[in-house]
């Protein structure tokens, strides 16, 4: 058993929830995710099963599309509202302001982690130096925001839509917000509605697997790179991981496969291919 599983995570549970019943529902121990949601979220997941945890690298690198709801007028610990409130504010926001100031959210800039992750700094996770009271210095992250949508604001409750690269932290971004208006947001509920090309309303839920009703994509499905078979020589160059000159004129990666199985990934380095993931058949 090989590939990818969508997966539509209920709230309430973690992503590490979800693989610890996938692993028991499929009876196998490989099996990964390509992207944490928290327990308070909800939505898409990319899992991966079998040969296919090798590529969760690839598949972590894709933009992401979520629906968000904040409250403006209180900030927690946490950014949402799994943590204790710690800031509050009586300002009303106009709602011309509100929308230029999310509006001005589409764009490139430098986000900082929040202390309630699981981002490593000096070897602890974030979340270890919040819960002991130690201060540390928050890293921060080039994130894009590639598209930002308002779906409706009433009084203090804003909905957005929005579709960001790798590592941004929606909770962070609904903070920036709130702060840009000189005020405090938190966020209420999240829902991860697509990754890259997928979307939530192909996803599986949990009870759908149980009942064996659920499709898993191929690795071959999920990466967008040329697919060439191998003869039998090349076959064996390609299984031991020998360098290959780049006769396919590939530009970045290409999956090889020998009599319709995966064998590996290459990856273009100079005017060569190099193994990338080698995969044992």
């Amino acid at each position: 058993m090989n590939g990818v599983l969508l997966i539509n995570k209920e709230k309430g549970i973690t992503s590490s929830d979800v693989v610890v019943r996938l692993k028991h529902i499929l009876n196998t121990k490989k099996v990964g995710h390509t992207g944490t949601l928290d327990p308070l979220a909800q939505g898409l997941m990319l899992v991966t099963v079998g040969k296919a945890t090798k590529i969760s690298n690839l598949l972590t690198e894709k933009y992401k599309e979520y629906i968000a709801t904040f409250e403006l007028g209180y900030q927690t610990d946490t950014y949402d509202t799994e943590g204790k409130v710690i800031n509050k504010s009586d300002k009303l926001v106009d709602k011309d302001k509100i929308i230029k100031v999310i509006n001005s959210y589409k764009k490139t800039y430098l986000q900082e982690v929040p202390i309630y992750s699981s981002v490593k700094v000096n070897g602890k996770k974030l979340y270890e130096y919040a819960r002991n009271n130690i201060e540390v210095e928050l890293p921060k992250r080039e994130v894009e925001i590639k598209d930002i949508e308002i779906l409706s604001i009433e009084e203090n409750k804003v909905v957005i839509k929005t579709f960001v690269s790798k590592g941004t932290y929606i909770r962070s971004l609904i903070n920036d917000i709130g702060l840009s208006l000189e005020t405090y947001a938190t966020m209420t509920n999240l829902i991860r509605t697509k990754v890259d090309k997928y979307n939530l309303e192909d996803a599986y839920t949990l009870e759908d697997v149980e009942k064996n009703n659920y499709k898993l994509l191929s690795i071959e499905e999920v990466l967008d790179y040329p697919k060439i078979e191998l003869d039998d020589e090349q076959y064996k160059k390609v299984s031991n991981g020998v360098k290959l000159s780049n006769d396919y004129n590939i530009n970045d990666k290409v999956i090889f496969t020998y009599n319709n199985h995966l064998v590996a990934i290459y990856e273009k380095k100079d005017n060569n291919l190099i193994p990338f993931i080698v995969f044992n058949l």
